[in-house]
């Protein structure tokens, strides 16, 4: 396993001031670094991630989730200590233990990327709401066939990367369909990959924030739109 200073988490917020404490606080207790990318917010987002011990980088305007983690991924790379990049979200549906496993898995398997996957095991299948889980069935099914890549989940936020493969990534999608774009990415450019269980907690929090069925059809769309070009 690498130091754990060597392991930067990258977290795009948007008007999180609610949950960002508490979402920073126990990576940082693990000795992880994390680096929040306010993304124009108008609370106190970045006040409380910093207070939390995340460094954090600031958009003057929202640009979207996926040029959040262009900037944090861009930041990571000039660090000089910098091993592994871990993509996260800032409103609390991710939990601190699922950063250990991807790190376990990329250093065992010795892979360039991780994806957490939700129906690796019934646990974590489990917690999906039943029309999500639907929509996010048909996701990975397109996704399986634009990108060959034989994942088992779909638009999940939770991916480990060495800092070698996150800079050769070529995101170009601000919003939503960046997590599609990123598994074209990985598709691409031949990066080795495995996929590790993980749990997403669904709160009425996460749920009002962008985890509603609707939202699961644009995402769906995103996946199709991205795969087509």
């Amino acid at each position: 396993m690498p130091e754990a200073s060597t392991v930067w988490i990258v977290i795009p917020a948007l008007n999180e001031a609610r949950t960002i404490g508490d979402v920073v606080a126990p990576l940082r207790a693990c000795g992880w670094r994390v680096v929040v990318i306010d993304d124009g917010s108008r609370d106190g987002t970045a006040a409380a991630a910093r207070a939390a011990g995340a460094v954090v980088l600031r958009h003057s305007i929202n640009l979207g989730q996926g040029a959040g983690l262009r900037t944090g991924i861009a930041f990571v790379q000039r660090q000089r200590d910098a091993q592994c990049v871990v993509t996260y979200d800032a409103d609390g549906q991710h939990q601190p233990d699922a950063v250990a496993a991807l790190i376990g898995v990329l250093t065992r398997e010795h892979v360039d990327v991780v994806l957490g996957s939700r129906f690796l095991d019934d646990s974590g299948a489990r917690e999906v709401p039943a029309a999500r889980r639907a929509l996010l069935r048909l996701a990975t099914l397109f996704t399986r066939f634009t990108t060959g890549l034989r994942v088992t989940d779909a638009h999940n936020g939770l991916r480990a990367f060495t800092v070698d493969a996150a800079s050769r990534l070529r995101l170009t999608h601000n919003r939503m369909a960046h997590a599609s774009e990123m598994l074209s990415e990985i598709a691409r450019l031949g990066l080795r990959y495995a996929e590790a269980p993980v749990t997403i907690r669904y709160t009425d929090y996460s749920m009002a924030k962008g985890q509603r069925p609707l939202d699961a059809l644009a995402i769906l769309w995103d996946i199709f739109t991205a795969g087509l070009r």
